[in-house]
């Protein structure tokens, strides 16, 4: 259940109003709205919002539970800063407009008979957002979307514009493929793509102590491993996604709308608000809907196999560890739940990435999983989301950075070895903290 923003989102009551993010846990107040078609208009408002001492930030769909994007100064939508600009089959990428929406880009791609190697489980964040804080899907070999990123353009404090890439800027490139909105606004990303190919997911209910025991050899047959663990239960569920020569054998319509929407949306939703109402009654939800797991399996396209829509809303905390640390610390994660008091509706989610190049990513140097707890929104959530983020910082953990946690800078700067490598630039590229707020202070420094 990833989640990411453009930071931020469109969440907001209109041009004038407050901004709002997707879980409603984020309200900002800007003194400025503006929402520029171009890289020339967006670069004139920095630089007017500069000569005014506002801050600024670029939002996006709101799907971040931090306050990533917020502000009290210039805010930058994105919804005019949208589409596709170049798909160039030879050299195997494409361009889009930074607030471009992920579900755009995918269904452009597959017209053109392209497709991205790998993303998240949702595709209605923007493409600079998804890329900016980090968001991932799961993959033996492939994972984030800001991994895929080949060049970028960057608009700076002083309003200038880079191209970045490998060869121009290369430093700036390096960071601000995950830059976290510290840097400057993304207007463009170029991201590579490959032929378009089909993907069988075959979804299977297991155990919780097979699929633990197993976690390696599942991890390592397959390109695509992710499982869900029930809390109150020992069932989890396994969704393991590979290519395929085909034929595309899709989900029937009503199959998939009874799993997709009736389970997964509908039915579940009503499980949530009964439990947030009568929480004594969560386990036994828990364990009559881990019951009712089926397997299935399907081919399709890969962005229609990779995502899936979420219409219940939640807020999430997220850890990467370790990879070789993720069973010990989803044991004692289940520990925690079985001993306590907490009523927990949401499944944990366990993903996998390998290790990537990018200072603030949160697999960058090493081979990573992804442990990922949820809550229902309005449901209390602190005391779960502490004792979990115990568990997990105890692991050497790194929280995405869209997703809520209590981190700081010192604690940040000890888990990422690039760390001082992306303050650098930023202290370079945005001396008088243009694009700072107090979130950004936490995590980074000031």
């Amino acid at each position: 259940m990833a989640a990411s923003t453009a930071l931020g989102g469109s969440g907001g009551r209109g041009p004038h109003g407050p901004w709002r993010n997707w879980a409603g846990n984020v309200t900002a107040r800007p003194a400025r709205t503006v929402a520029p078609a171009t890289t020339g208009e967006l670069a004139a408002a920095v630089r007017a919002a500069t000569a005014d001492g506002l801050t600024v930030k670029a939002a996006g769909t709101g799907h971040s539970f931090t306050p990533v994007a917020a502000t009290d100064g210039l805010l930058i939508r994105p919804e005019r800063l949208a589409g596709v600009r170049k798909v160039d089959r030879a050299a195997g990428t494409v361009t889009v407009a930074a607030g471009t929406p992920l579900k755009l880009l995918n269904e452009t791609l597959a017209a053109h008979g392209l497709s991205l190697t790998n993303m998240g489980d949702i595709m209605e964040q923007t493409a600079s957002g998804a890329a900016a804080t980090g968001t991932h899907g799961t993959g033996r070999d492939s994972a984030s979307v800001a991994a895929q990123i080949t060049g970028l353009q960057l608009v700076t404090a002083d309003g200038s514009v880079l191209n970045c890439s490998a060869e121009e800027h290369p430093d700036v490139f390096a960071s601000a493929r995950l830059g976290l909105g510290a840097l400057g606004v993304i207007t463009e990303l170029t991201f590579a793509v490959e032929p378009e190919f089909l993907l069988t997911a075959r979804e299977e209910p297991m155990g919780f102590d097979e699929v633990t025991d197993r976690f390696e050899e599942l991890v390592a047959e397959n390109e695509h491993f992710e499982f869900y663990w029930f809390p109150h239960t020992g069932s989890c569920n396994t969704k393991r996604n590979n290519r395929s020569q085909g034929p595309a054998a899709p989900p029937g319509r009503i199959s998939a709308w009874v799993e997709d929407e009736l389970l997964s949306n509908g039915v579940f939703q009503a499980a949530c608000t009964m439990g947030r109402a009568v929480p004594a009654a969560i386990p036994g939800i828990a364990k009559i809907s881990s019951r009712a797991l089926s397997a299935r399996t399907y081919t399709d396209i890969p962005y229609k196999v990779f995502t899936s829509p979420r219409r219940v809303r939640f807020v999430e905390m997220e850890y990467a560890l370790p990879r070789e640390a993720a069973v010990g610390a989803l044991r004692e994660l289940k520990a925690l739940v079985e001993r306590s008091d907490f009523r927990v509706s949401f499944p944990v989610e366990v993903r996998t990435a390998p290790a990537d190049d990018i200072p603030l990513s949160t697999a960058s140097g090493r081979d990573t999983a992804y442990l990922a707890v949820h809550m229902y929104r309005g449901t209390p959530h602190q005391a779960y989301f502490a004792a979990t983020e115990r568990i997990m910082t105890a692991h050497g953990g790194r929280p995405h950075w869209g997703k809520l946690h209590t981190r700081d800078a010192g604690y940040l700067a000890d888990v990422y070895p690039r760390f001082g490598e992306f303050t650098a630039v930023r202290d370079r590229l945005d001396p008088e903290r243009r694009f700072a707020n107090n979130y950004l202070r936490r995590v980074l420094g000031d």
